[in-house]
């Protein structure tokens, strides 16, 4: 078997089959490489590989100080990679299938609460241009709970404002509904109408919501350095990022009671162990859980009793 040829059709099989974004595709293909390394390095035919030569390959990967977490992605990575070749090489097993990831502590992201994100919109001078964009931002990813990158690639066609709605499009290019508060619409509208309205904006940036001063789409790297400008600006010594502004949207959702599922749409999701991971709940919020709804708890029995 010739790894080139499989790497160009495991390629297309991600592209086409998998509708994943380029940059899953060079992950799963760079695991590929370096399975394709190793076998060339210890003389090991495709074919011939099997459980024991995936251990040995994660041992000697693990020499080099790798992470839990990139471990596991690479086990997945190539769990795929031979999944593929049981579906177009007719191969006869995944010799990945058995292992196990390794185990992921999982560290919740931090979050700002209601006065920090307060703080934070109200140090934007929104009497310049770019901070009546920033506001808008600001608004959005905290007020739609949106990726950074969908965020950047936010279009016009996809607002629909009337209707409290904008279509987001996510992770392997799939599309959500996701409800949009009145204050983001409120700054959103601003935006659109006085700055950017008012703007000269080359032709293939034209249905693309947040530019730049010189009319194109605005980075992502960009709307970081504005948010830790931000930070600065009130002494937040807190680490911070757009991602942040999500974690915040669905942990505060959640601990005013929305529901995991719902939560869970308006993310993206594929998993709901995702969202449950995703969102922070403080312990009060726990605590007013059980008072309320534990059939054990003195205000529970006080009702039935009454």
């Amino acid at each position: 078997m010739n790894w080139q040829a499989i790497k160009g059709d495991f390629k297309r099989y991600l592209q086409l089959e998998r509708n994943l974004s380029p940059n899953s595709i060079d992950a799963y293909l760079n695991d590929v490489q370096k399975l394709e390394a190793y076998c060339g390095f210890k003389q090991i035919s495709l074919d011939s590989v099997d459980t024991k030569t995936i251990q040995q390959f994660l041992v000697f990967i693990n020499d080099y100080n790798i992470s839990p977490f990139t471990q596991a992605r690479l086990l997945s990575g190539l769990k795929t990679f031979f999944s593929f070749l049981q579906i177009e090489y007719e191969r006869k097993d995944n010799p990945a299938h058995l292992l196990e990831s390794p185990r992921l502590n999982r560290k919740i992201p931090s979050v700002l609460n209601i006065q920090e994100i307060d703080a934070l919109i109200a140090a934007i001078d929104v009497s310049t241009p770019e901070g009546t964009r920033n506001r808008a931002i600001l608004e959005m990813l905290y007020g739609c709970g949106l990726r950074v990158s969908e965020l950047v690639a936010l279009k016009i066609s996809n607002l629909f404002l009337d209707v409290e709605f904008i279509k987001v499009e996510g992770k392997g290019n799939k599309e959500r509904l996701v409800p949009i508060g009145q204050q983001a619409i409120k700054y959103l509208r601003i935006y659109l109408d006085e700055i950017r309205g008012r703007m000269p904006i080359r032709e293939e940036y034209a249905d693309i919501v947040f530019l730049n001063r010189r009319g194109k789409q605005l980075s992502r790297v960009m709307v970081f350095l504005i948010i830790k400008d931000l930070a600065k600006k009130i002494g937040l010594t807190k680490p911070i990022s757009p991602h942040t502004f999500r974690h915040s949207f669905a942990s505060h959702l959640v601990e005013g009671g929305a529901d995991l599922r719902a939560v869970q749409d308006m993310l993206g999701h594929e998993s709901i162990t995702t969202t449950e991971i995703y969102t922070h709940v403080d312990r009060d919020y726990l605590q007013s859980v059980i008072t309320q709804f534990h059939p054990r708890s003195d205000r529970t029995r006080h009702k039935k009793e009454s």
